[in-house]
């Protein structure tokens, strides 16, 4: 959405609603970012291609990105993002935990059930918990 169609500007906005989440002096940028960023590798059907071995080399870069921020997580918007990520972090054995852009938006609203926090850490499983209750 942002290295192939609406670039920078959507960068900023998805930069904003993420800091606003996690705090500005929890988010750690990545380098090179926006437009600029590497692909992960997994996008246009090829993390349902059954080329396991070419998309975890073509992901390679991104996952060496992703350590070098030193980050304990990696947030994605997207699916495939999402899927391939979670992957190359199971194969360099768990260095990040990989979470979804709206599973935090959920977690910060206090509106995130119990049933959707598995790919939270263990620092995250318990905040702000689902009380159905209070939904009513």
């Amino acid at each position: 959405m942002v290295r192939k169609s609406f670039g920078d500007p959507v960068a900023e906005d998805l930069r904003f609603v993420t800091q606003a989440v996690v705090g500005e002096e929890n988010f750690i940028d990545m380098h090179p970012n926006r437009s600029n960023n590497y692909c992960c590798g997994g996008g246009g059907g090829f993390l349902q291609s059954g080329y396991t071995d070419a998309r975890r080399a073509y992901g390679k870069m991104k996952a060496e990105q992703i350590l070098a921020t030193g980050a304990d997580y990696c947030i994605t918007p997207c699916h495939n993002c999402h899927a391939q990520i979670h992957d190359l972090s199971d194969i360099r054995k768990h260095a990040w935990q990989t979470v979804h852009l709206w599973t935090l938006i959920c977690l910060s609203l206090g509106v995130l059930g119990p049933n959707e926090r598995t790919y939270l850490g263990d620092d995250l499983q318990n905040v702000a918990p689902f009380h159905p209750e209070s939904a009513l």
